[in-house]
């Protein structure tokens, strides 16, 4: 299933800029980067919940959000694009 994975960090400490840099360097692990803090990312369940563990031990819930969108299995119906072409294919090849 796609899942969209947005978050909003409170980067005036340097322990907020710790959890940001933390925070996208997880979700750079499970997805692609499509905005500074949004990731779209292509999961099974257990990675979902692996990555929400991940992700809210790492957030200090007093001052940081995190919001998980999920687009399903049939999500090229529900994302429409406009502007300059997206960088990748979810499903598709990756040439590293």
């Amino acid at each position: 299933m796609l899942v969209l994975v947005t978050y909003d960090v409170n980067t005036q400490s340097p322990a907020g800029r710790k959890r940001l840099r933390q925070i996208a360097k997880q979700c750079v692990n499970y997805g692609q980067r499509v905005q500074n803090s949004v990731f779209e990312c292509l999961l099974d369940a257990a990675q979902c919940r692996m990555l929400q563990a991940k992700l809210c031990a790492l957030m200090d819930e007093k001052c940081d959000s995190l919001r998980f969108y999920y687009l399903g299995n049939r999500y090229e119906t529900k994302v429409e694009h406009f502007g300059v072409a997206s960088s990748y294919e979810p499903e598709g090849t990756l040439i590293v």
